[in-house]
């Protein structure tokens, strides 16, 4: 039987084919379902009746009712009439204006009859006015019935043919008024009842005609758990059919390598978050599961250590381990590192990207297949066919984002069973996002930076005050610090930008005369990029001046000023990622956060907070409550698998964890999917996952 929700929107009174395109061109809208999730924005109490003489020019939307004593006309030009109804209520007069439409208006709206006139109030010649206000006759408006306008989102093509906010919300009514069945429950009883939910039949009734601010407080309750639950429960059931699934190595002994390491080897004491999360990692290890664990850390906190000490324990238990980095700068810095703190350690670390060619990768491949290669670090390029492991028993994924489940699935083809994974992130992920994003993963977080690390300090400038900058700059330089000057380089500006920095880099050479540059940006070939890096981490330039490039990677300890041009055009992770650059070493650093004088609210926002704040969680979350999750930077969550239509990750966080929490339950008692009393909800998560939604990406 064809659900109601199914129905092609055409057919509903009102819509016709010209108004199906336009719907489903600029809204996506082809169905009652979808016309019933188009939720409303915003709500306008209509059940208030204002007199003229109580209307002030601040007032938002309001109404009032009044008659029309007279009209004016005033010709504009270009064959344009201004219309003008002065209007009373006994209290005082007030004047509607239209700027278009003078023919309708005088031959539809009549002398002395009462209307209901619906608009925001603005003062005009000492006189309250309306422009282009909602205008119903008052005999056809039963006001107590109002209660709650909907308000929704539609388009200017939309506005041009006359679809409206209006329009909408009587094309719903319509839709409601048809469906005289009650909707079908998607969620049992047993969750409803003790949540104190309403159904969804009354949910989306309310949603869209609240007659009181309960009425609409509890129907988003509804619809916003009901959309977050099915989310949870998805990504639980992958998870926990993932662990029955695939059994992991058991990887039972801490030996000799790892011993070696800990006690002749290690470079600093380690933190107490470090040592918290080895113990979580080797007891994932240990279990005969296979471990999928994110790791989450600010920039400098001791992840590259941790991933090393836990892939020394599958060296131990006789396995190799391999790093995967997202780009091939931060291959090699890996391969560095690692090599740095193995000094003299009869570890074999080698690397492949896709610069490791002829004899060298060949001999890189058959250390692979027979197993005498310990340690890989690479990049994309480990995942190709040609690359065999002997014995592969770790991966670590660095920055996770840029890997996809499917290139994760090839790592484990590697393998005969599949190899632990522990995915690196330095972007702070809010926890409600982490729930929702990486639900499958077990979360460790390294929340403490090693001992001796000063936290860096943010002082944010204007540009007009170049001089005090300058000299700050040239006394850390001449203290034997280095210094970051970043430029923004945004692609929809990139010709501007790129000759900013060049005006830019020009600029402060002869500012500097006595110092040497370096100037790095996303245009220039690897190798001279490379080249001018190379530069800089030696020492021999005692400024970079770059782009975003330099976010991602180089690990410079003597550099101790970042200075970020227009700050303004940054988003908080951005600013904090850039940030991290700088506070490697043990000298005080500083990064300068310089902006226009003028500043929108939302921008002085974002630098109040990186000014009171080097903690990469809070700048997460505020990130997430200020740019909302479509364009989260580093979690791509506009490249999520589902589409949020009401629930709001960063501030239904509440929510999230009531859904999360709801779906576990039924996970326990229900691993298998096949109890009879949870049918309802296995049915509908299928019809769910049958959508166009790509569920299995969540994971």
């Amino acid at each position: 039987m064809l659900d109601i929700l199914d129905q092609d929107i055409q057919y509903l009174p009102g819509v016709g084919p010209r108004r199906k395109t336009l719907l489903s061109k600029e809204l996506g809208i082809s169905t009652y379902k979808e016309l019933l999730e188009y939720y409303p924005y915003k709500y306008v109490d209509r059940s208030r009746i204002y007199r003229i003489n109580e209307l002030s020019g601040d007032m938002p939307f309001v109404q009032i009712r009044a008659r029309i004593l007279s009209f004016e006309t005033f010709e504009m030009g270009f064959h344009r009439t201004r219309v003008v109804a002065h209007v009373s209520d006994g209290t005082g007069v007030a004047d509607i204006v239209w700027f278009s439409g003078a023919k309708y208006i005088i031959s539809h709206y009549k002398l002395s009859t009462d209307y209901i006139i619906f608009g925001r109030p603005t003062v005009f010649n000492g006189r309250y006015q309306f422009a282009h206000p909602d205008i119903d006759p008052a005999s056809e408006m039963q006001l107590s019935q109002m209660g709650l306008q909907p308000y929704y989102v539609t388009t200017e093509n939309m506005k041009k043919t006359g679809m409206t906010s209006r329009a909408i919300e009587k094309l719903i009514k319509s839709m409601l008024d048809n469906m005289k069945e009650p909707l079908r429950e998607t969620l049992p009883d047993f969750i409803t009842k003790p949540l104190n939910m309403i159904s969804r039949d009354e949910a989306f009734r309310k949603i869209h005609n609240p007659k009181t601010p309960d009425d609409m407080s509890k129907a988003r309750y509804r619809l916003k758990f009901e959309e977050l639950f099915y989310v949870q429960l998805n990504i639980l059931r992958y998870a926990s059919d993932h662990r029955r699934k695939y059994r992991g190595y058991i990887f039972s002994r801490v030996g000799k390598t790892f011993n070696d390491f800990y006690f002749n080897n290690l470079p600093f004491p380690l933190t107490g978050a470090q040592k918290r999360v080895i113990k979580e990692i080797r007891k994932d290890m240990g279990s005969g599961q296979q471990m999928n664990r994110l790791l989450q850390g600010d920039v400098g906190s001791g992840k590259t250590l941790v991933a090393l000490m836990s892939m020394l324990i599958a060296i131990d238990n006789g396995f190799q381990a391999c790093i995967m980095a997202p780009t091939e700068i931060l291959a090699e810095q890996h391969l560095a590192t690692i090599k740095g703190m193995l000094g003299g350690m009869d570890v074999n670390v080698e690397l492949l990207t896709g610069m490791v060619k002829g004899k060298r990768r060949k001999a890189v491949l058959e250390g692979l297949a027979n197993g005498s290669v310990n340690i890989l670090v690479g990049t994309h390029a480990v995942i190709e066919d040609t690359v065999q492991f002997a014995r592969l028993g770790f991966v670590v994924v660095d920055e996770q984002h840029r890997f996809g489940v499917a290139q994760r699935a090839r790592l484990w083809n590697k393998s005969d069973k599949p190899p632990h994974v522990l995915v690196m992130t330095a972007t702070p992920i809010p926890r409600t996002l982490a729930m929702t994003i990486y639900g499958d993963l077990d979360v460790s977080v390294i929340d403490e930076l090693p001992p001796g690390r000063k936290p860096v300090v943010t002082i944010h400038k204007y540009d007009d005050q170049t001089t005090s900058l300058y000299n700050g700059i040239r006394k850390q330089i001449n203290e034997g610090r280095q210094v970051y000057i970043v430029f923004p380089l945004i692609k929809e500006s990139e010709k501007i930008d790129l000759k900013n920095l060049e005006d830019g880099f020009e600029g402060l050479k002869e500012a500097f005369p006595e110092f040497r540059l370096s100037k790095v940006h996303g245009k220039m070939k690897p190798a001279e990029k490379e080249e001018e890096m190379k530069h800089f981490v030696s020492g021999e330039t005692q400024i970079l001046v770059a782009t975003t490039v330099i976010e991602v990677g180089v690990n410079v300890p003597n550099a101790s000023v970042m200075v970020i041009l227009n700050a303004e055009r940054f988003g908080l992770s951005q600013l904090h990622q850039l940030r991290g650059r700088v506070g490697r070493g043990a000298d005080q650093s500083y990064c300068i956060l310089v902006s226009k004088r003028k500043l929108s609210e939302e921008t002085r926002k974002r630098i109040d907070i990186m000014c009171d704040t080097n903690d990469g969680f809070r700048i997460a979350e505020a990130d997430l409550k200020l740019r909302g999750p479509g364009d989260l930077e580093g979690t791509q969550q506009s490249g999520m698998a589902f589409d949020l239509k009401i629930a709001d990750i960063a501030r239904d966080g509440q929510l999230v964890q009531l859904a999360r929490d709801e779906a576990q339950k039924i996970i326990d008692k229900d691993p298998m999917c096949q109890k009879q009393e949870y049918a309802m909800l296995w049915k509908r998560l299928d019809s769910l996952r049958k959508t166009n939604i790509n569920w299995s990406a969540i994971s």
